[in-house]
């Protein structure tokens, strides 16, 4: 950049005229320091002013049923104070060459008496309507005080209106919707020229993207609709570009700087475990081992991402990669996010590495369990059997992370439900070792949007297929009034060896939430209507070994129902519970509640999901059906848990419900920025802009596959735009 531009554009904002040193203080409290920082401060909406109309013809559009906003400019006649029931309002008589129309407020009356003055012109916009006594009347419209000189230069009026944030530090410091948009009128009038272009020419012509300085001028005061949407595009591109530019950055590095460990299937270990196996695996799982296989036996490092979804048999795929790992010499580790599922994942394999050693006498397979709460002997003692190579399984959670976990010879590291650890997380664990393979697992569908943008630097695994045993799970929207009917048919079930969860909220009372509560429940169940059955309780609270002992019990079927917490959310495998009863389940996410459902089911039993909730809530919800599609953003939130129970009812396909729960979430509640290393987007919208994701995405990886260093001349804007305004996330693409 031109240094002197430069300079002018870090100038403080206090030199904008109608700023100074105060107003000043209240931009920098929100982050706006420099010119340019202004500049940057788009509008959250944009109102459409652009019809201006005499009060003839406002008359006329009205009639024939125009419905929009409109402007007019006129000379105040009159105002005068009149009460309203209780309340008092203020009534502005204005009028044009053609006719009179009337201006209504009912707050802010002082204020507003006191701006509208007779002889005073005023360009005034709103939505008007025909009051019952034939008047033209506009209620708390929007307005500029104007000369007859100025009336064809408004700022508030007769245009497409920018209207932005204004948070309480701007309103402190005076600063308001019009003194908002007049700084910044003045700004981008006096200074937008002076930035320059942050993409390629190239870049911008093949992909049809407006140039900066007029998208700047276009967002802020659109000259039209239409070029208000290309300056909204070219920031959207702009915006996913850069991100696509970090995952081609991080694969890049990943598979062309990195050297891994080349594994091949050496001896009958993989055969053996195969023939183990009480069943078959699917085709899918097979098709996902054979990727899987390709990537550990090429010299590159894996790094790849398995999705599929809640009893796909992703654990037994995972577990064959750690032998295969293991038959070539390296270590293996499986995170897991919680001291329950780790315990249970060092159980079950444990189990098949017994079985496994009755038929292959060529290697002994040991297993190391590293969670926190373990015994300091017992964690000592694996600690030790990691570090020399005792261990060639290690199963653990967080306590991974620890300095003081050291691993011999690390050649694998699979981290189960990913999206609970960060990046910088599994880089720690990932560091334990040289270059090792990482295959990342999760039972949480990711949507293809999010798998282009936050993952796209992973290879992609889907297991797509079910277990040929499993029946489809029922599930079904009951009311309150219907439990004494659920927990009759619980206990008739449990002869024919059904086992049941019954899942609330929350521990203990919450006079906020009025939700039910696990251990009140537990006593009043037990006593009454399950008082012919075994009743068991699991709730967050409780330590991981007590969470065990209950489970072991449970499995061991001497509970036949267990009241439990979300504790049983992830990755509890109980073959004979197959049925759930999820209590006041419109206040759980619809991805917790598809979760939840995947914890039945897990033989080959019938599995029912039934989902209680208000009595009014479950019958509307039952008769009127709603097409997410074609709900506006103030219906979606009024009708958001009907929506998630209905998509329970009618779906259960994973990835079905990770595109429901991305349209009502938005993907900024999914996976946080945090998780992945990027930068939060401002403009785009993962939801509605697939086809843009998929031409920056063509872009940026085109563009690092023919200049990884950016080495031609024309790409220097973007090394030094990564540099300036990317440097976080580029450490986690480790490009300096």
């Amino acid at each position: 950049m031109n240094s002197e531009k430069e300079k002018i554009l870090n100038q403080p904002v206090q030199f904008i005229k109608s700023v100074g040193p105060k107003r000043a203080e209240s931009f920098g409290k929100i982050g706006i320091n420099t010119i340019r920082d202004l500049l940057f401060y788009f509008p959250s909406r944009h109102l459409d002013r652009t019809t201006t109309l005499n009060v003839s013809k406002a008359y006329d559009f009205l009639i024939d049923g125009f419905n929009g906003e409109i402007t007019i400019v006129g000379k105040v006649v009159e105002k005068k104070k009149l009460n309203f029931g209780r309340k008092e309002l203020l009534k502005v008589q204005m009028r044009d060459a053609t006719g009179f129309f009337e201006c209504v407020w009912f707050q802010g009356i002082k204020y507003f008496y006191n701006v509208f003055n007779a002889g005073e012109i005023f360009a005034v916009s709103g939505k008007p309507v025909i009051s019952k006594y034939k008047a033209l009347q506009f209620t708390h419209p929007d307005f500029d005080r104007i000369t007859e000189d100025e009336s064809n230069s408004l700022l508030n009026t007769g245009k497409i209106i920018p209207f932005y944030r204004i948070p309480k530090e701007l309103r402190v410091g005076n600063i308001g919707d019009f003194s908002l948009r007049k700084i910044i009128n003045t700004t981008v009038e006096n200074y937008a020229d002076n930035l320059d272009e942050t993409l390629p020419e190239e870049l911008l012509k093949e992909n049809n993207i407006a140039g900066l300085v007029d998208s700047i001028k276009n967002f802020h005061f659109p000259e039209s609709k239409e070029k208000l949407n290309t300056a909204i595009q070219r920031f959207k591109f702009e915006e996913l570009f850069y991100l696509e530019l970090l995952v081609a950055l991080r694969k890049f590095n990943y598979k062309t700087k990195l050297s891994g460990n080349s594994m091949r299937v050496k001896t009958n270990l993989i055969s053996s475990f195969l023939k183990i196996l009480p069943f078959k695996l699917t085709e899918a799982q097979l098709r996902v081992l054979s990727e899987i296989r390709k990537d550990m036996e090429s010299q590159l490092p894996m790094n790849r991402l398995l999705q599929g979804d809640v009893g796909s048999g992703k654990t037994i795929v995972a577990l064959i990669a750690m032998l295969i790992a293991v038959d070539n010499g390296f270590q293996a580790v499986l995170m897991a996010p919680t001291e329950i599922l780790a315990d249970q994942h060092a159980k079950n394999i444990s189990i098949l590495l017994k079985n496994l050693s009755g038929i292959c006498k060529e290697k002994e397979i040991k297993l190391s369990l590293l969670i926190g709460g373990q015994k300091k002997s017992v964690k000592e003692k694996n600690l030790e059997d990691i570090e020399f190579n005792e261990a060639d399984i290690v199963v653990g959670t967080h306590a991974l992370f620890e300095e003081k976990v050291k691993f011999k010879n690390l050649g694998l590291v699979i981290v189960d439900e990913q999206h609970r650890f960060g990046v910088e997380q599994r880089g720690k664990l990932q560091n334990k070792g040289i270059m090792p393979d990482v295959l990342v697992m999760s039972a949480t569908p990711i949507p293809r949007t999010l798998t282009m943008t936050v993952y796209g630097d992973l290879d992609v695994s889907i297991i797509n297929e079910m277990p040929k045993e499993r029946k489809p799970i029922k599930t079904i929207m009951r009311g309150e009034n219907s439990l004494p009917d659920i927990y009759k048919y619980i206990v008739d079930k449990v002869k024919e060896g059904y086992q049941s969860f019954i899942v609330y909220p929350l521990v203990e009372e919450s006079e906020k939430l009025e939700l039910k509560a696990a251990e009140t429940y537990y006593k009043k169940l037990s006593e009454t209507f399950l008082k012919e059955i075994n009743v068991g309780l699991l709730h967050g609270r409780m330590s991981w070994q007590e969470k065990e002992e209950v489970m072991l019990m449970f499995l061991a079927k001497k509970y036949d129902a267990l009241i439990a917490t979300t504790v049983i959310e992830v990755g509890i495998d109980i073959p004979d519970a197959n049925i759930i009863v999820i209590n006041d389940a419109q206040r759980f996410g619809l991805s917790q509640l598809h979760q939840l459902r995947g914890r039945i089911g897990r033989g080959t039993k019938q599995g029912y999901c039934i989902l209680v909730t208000k009595e009014e809530f479950a019958a509307s919800s039952n008769k009127y059906k709603l097409n997410l599609d074609y709900l506006s953003p103030v219906q979606l939130e009024k009708y958001r848990s009907t929506v998630r129970l209905q998509a329970m009812v009618n779906f259960l396909d994973g990835f079905k419900i990770a595109e429901i729960d991305l349209k009502l979430r938005g993907p900024g509640n999914i996976f946080g920025t945090e998780q992945s290393g990027f930068p939060e987007l401002k403009h785009a919208d993962l939801i509605n802009d697939t086809q843009l994701i998929i031409r920056a995405k063509t872009a940026a990886f085109a563009l690092i596959e023919n200049d990884p260093h950016f080495q031609e001349e024309n790409h220097y804007i973007i090394k030094k735009n990564l540099l300036e305004h990317y440097s976080h996330s580029l450490n986690y693409a480790k490009i300096a």
